[in-house]
């Protein structure tokens, strides 16, 4: 499926289906975030909660992909990510975008 930003598919007549999203809230466990604690008192990357957003913001894509498929969308356009933290330790993960069929190319 092709994932856009942009507003369009270039060269292509679009139909529009509709929204798309996909979401996932994840959390380390009380071990990795002890740790990582200790990491922010020295400063640097916390390479642990990086690879947790990366793997968070691939399940919601994939989450985004499998609704649009249902729809029956060949692409999803103005795709973006949201972020927020819901509770101490853990945060969703929000892919979002418009939902089309490309009809002429």
């Amino acid at each position: 499926m092709l994932l856009l930003t942009i507003n369009y598919v270039p060269g292509c007549e679009i139909e529009a289906l509709g929204m798309v999203k996909g979401s996932v809230v994840t959390s380390k466990n009380f071990g990795h975030d002890f740790m990582t604690g200790l990491k922010t008192l020295v400063g640097g990357e916390i390479k642990a909660y990086t690879d947790m957003l990366n793997e968070a913001r691939q399940i919601a894509t994939e989450r985004m992909q499998n609704e649009a498929l249902l729809m029956g969308a060949d692409a999803i356009i103005g795709v973006s990510f949201a972020s927020s933290a819901v509770m101490a330790g853990a945060a969703e993960i929000v892919a979002y975008g418009s939902a089309v069929k490309i009809i002429k190319k």
